[in-house]
């Protein structure tokens, strides 16, 4: 008797955590969609800001933006800790679904620490987007990357048209600015990918727009599209 009671038990308190894991595991469905929300969230308001932006130069050139908005756990960090963000390329019929991807080591230049930071990557010609599409490559190796000039416009006498296949920016505090990324390594982020559209889609899938983007990536999408048709003007 007293070993069927203990066993009562335990089955009792095993069915108590049964209803939280439902609900744990319907939070996790959301991160992909949440993510996407909060990166168009930062491209508006980014570029919202009067003189302390992308300049429109800049991002009406980009091949694919990419954005790693802050995290839960502190935002973008390093060594052996990583971030989580999206990207969209360019297509004939506008831009891409989105692709989620994982970026970590390397250095980092600005030491961030454990404050939320929002890093924002510009792919500003074919051989970077080549690299994108290949789902994992290094800054600084595969990719050669350099801090992004910050301002409406750009200067005339700059030749970030030259110097690097991606530029890189971070938002801290407040603070726009370029960041330096070398060694920074990017590659598929695959559980956010199965999540947000139920299956594997390879990078160059989503990127060069082969299949058509869910729903829960509107904010994201129209953000971008929005920003980069004022660059272009």
């Amino acid at each position: 008797m007293r070993k069927l009671l203990v066993v009562l038990v335990v089955i009792c308190s095993l069915t108590q955590f049964l209803p939280a894991a439902d609900d744990a595991k319907d939070e996790g469905n959301g991160k992909a969609g949440s993510r996407l929300e909060s990166a168009g969230t930062v491209l508006d308001e980014i570029q919202g800001a009067p003189d302390n932006r992308i300049p429109e130069e800049i991002l009406g050139s980009a091949e694919c933006v990419a954005v790693v908005p802050s995290l839960l756990n502190g935002g973008f960090v390093f060594g052996g800790r990583y971030g989580r963000g999206v990207a969209s390329c360019r297509t004939d019929k506008g831009w891409s679904a989105p692709a989620f991807f994982m970026i970590g080591g390397g250095s980092f230049g600005l030491q961030i620490g454990g404050q939320a930071t929002d890093v924002v990557m510009l792919i500003m010609n074919k051989g970077g987007m080549n690299n994108l599409l290949s789902s994992k490559f290094k800054l600084g190796g595969d990719a050669s990357a350099a801090a992004g000039p910050v301002g409406r416009h750009a200067a005339a006498d700059t030749d970030w048209k030259m110097r690097a296949q991606v530029l890189t920016y971070s938002r801290s505090r407040g603070l726009f600015a370029g960041l330096e990324l070398n060694g920074a390594v990017i590659k598929q982020d695959k559980d956010s990918t199965r999540e947000f559209y139920g299956r594997m889609v390879p990078f160059k899938t989503s990127l060069k727009g082969e299949v058509e983007a869910p729903k829960g990536a509107y904010q994201f999408l129209s953000s971008l599209a929005k920003w980069a048709q004022i660059a272009s003007k």
